[in-house]
């Protein structure tokens, strides 16, 4: 437990955010929420989380008005709050930059409600690409805040993984730390030393690098091997699923998790991939860098829906039959479908010309329908349903059920994930 009174204040309660709240409130430190979305904090405040993430349902009731608050007012949680945390979101623009728009409003939000002589240390916990803090926001709160003296800049990366949100806060491997000023450092390490994980501390651009070069990595190898897959089909007479499975018991990979990316699938989806991968390239060029091995991971993954597409059109041949589509998010145990392969398969495929295509996903047809309403497919209540309705089956995100769709029959089947 946090020793003394701690008081946070948390922007944002999506994923990153409500994670992080519930996270300090379980140590015992007092947390007030903020959120612009009105219908995502009526449903907080009814203890309902409005996305999909294992175990954190009950833990918002253990702590909701107790030591979580949501809360409208959002100067009077910044002027209680010593520690302020940023989990907004940095979408990737057209050019594939960072869109800081959020952020600089919650900076300014916080800024307006400065007006004491309490150091207070501000924490960007959003994905920021290297150089932000230094070149964009410590130079902003200087010249904005009457206050600066009094206001420490910090960033805080996170490594959360959908689906494992909680024990990914609470059973950390690492926190990261990018704080150039002593008093912040203290204050953070004071409020993260109770929970026994190893912290490291780092400079503000260091902290920022980290969190693009994990997700790069992972990124970099979802390309490979969805490069090394294609590749494979081009030689033909390749048992690609067990290439990989044996690829994955070399030691060298000291029986670690990565083989949940060192294998081929749809091209990368969700959030942080895309769109950190996009921004750090963004970035590199904006200093001069040209990344050619990151160039190709955004054009590989771009392109891996046209392929994907491709191949189904070429097994349908002049038919017009119907495309069952099994799996809308963009992995098992999420119902996320932001920047979902799913959906960038369905529009090649209506490009190619083929219009009827249901589909069925777990848990995630509504956030599809809502997030993407134009998109025109039918939705089926059941794998038995889309399989019965369909001429051919896509499996496009790796639900465990999938496995149990050659049992209902023998209509041709495209495993795009390699789970068959």
């Amino acid at each position: 437990m946090v020793k003394g009174n701690k008081t946070v204040a948390v922007f944002g309660l999506g994923f990153v955010g409500l994670t992080t709240a519930l996270g300090f409130a379980e140590t015992g430190c007092k947390v007030y929420g903020i959120d612009v979305d009105e219908a995502r904090k009526e449903s907080l405040r009814n203890g309902i989380i409005p996305f999909h993430e294992p175990h954190m349902g009950e833990i918002l009731k253990r702590h909701l008005g107790q030591n979580f608050l949501i809360t409208d007012a959002i100067s009077d949680a910044v002027q209680k709050s010593t520690y302020i945390f940023y989990c907004v979101g940095t979408p990737y623009g057209i050019d594939g930059s960072a869109n800081l728009t959020y952020l600089f409003s919650a900076i300014d939000s916080t800024l307006e409600a400065i007006h004491d002589e309490k150091f207070r240390v501000l924490v960007t916990k959003s994905t920021i690409p290297p150089s932000t803090t230094a070149e964009k926001i410590l130079p902003y709160v200087k010249k904005s805040c009457d206050k600066a003296e009094c206001v420490g800049i910090a960033n805080n990366p996170e490594f959360l993984r959908e689906g494992h949100c909680w024990e990914d806060f609470t059973e950390a491997d690492r926190i990261v730390l990018g704080v150039n000023d002593e008093k912040s450092k203290a204050l953070l390490i004071e409020l993260y030393e109770p929970m026994g994980i190893p912290i490291k501390c780092v400079s503000h651009s260091t902290g920022e690098f980290i969190k693009y070069l994990s997700n790069t990595l992972l990124a970099t190898l979802i390309s490979y091997s969805n490069e090394m897959a294609e590749a494979a089909e081009a030689f033909g007479g390749i048992e690609v699923a067990e290439a990989f499975c044996i690829l994955h018991m070399d030691k060298r990979w000291n029986n670690c998790n990565m083989t949940s990316y060192v294998y081929p699938g749809c091209g990368y989806g969700g959030y942080c991939l895309p769109k950190d991968t996009s921004a750090f390239y963004a970035q590199a060029e904006a200093k001069g860098f040209d990344a050619q091995i990151l160039k190709q991971v955004i054009r590989t993954n771009t392109e891996r829906p046209q392929w994907i597409a491709e191949q189904i059109g070429r097994h349908l041949g002049q038919s017009s039959g119907t495309v069952g589509i099994l799996g809308l998010s963009f992995k098992p145990g999420s119902d996320d479908v932001r920047d979902t392969p799913a959906v960038k398969i369905i529009q090649e495929l209506k490009k190619l010309g083929h219009q009827d295509i249901i589909a069925y996903d777990p848990i995630a047809m509504d956030e599809f329908q809502q997030k993407y309403p134009d998109i025109e497919i039918r939705y089926a209540e059941s794998l038995t349903k889309v399989y019965d309705e369909s001429d051919i089956l896509v499996i496009v995100t790796a639900w465990e059920e999938f496995r149990l769709t050659p049992t209902l029959g023998d209509k041709e089947i495209i495993d795009c994930r390699y789970m068959l």
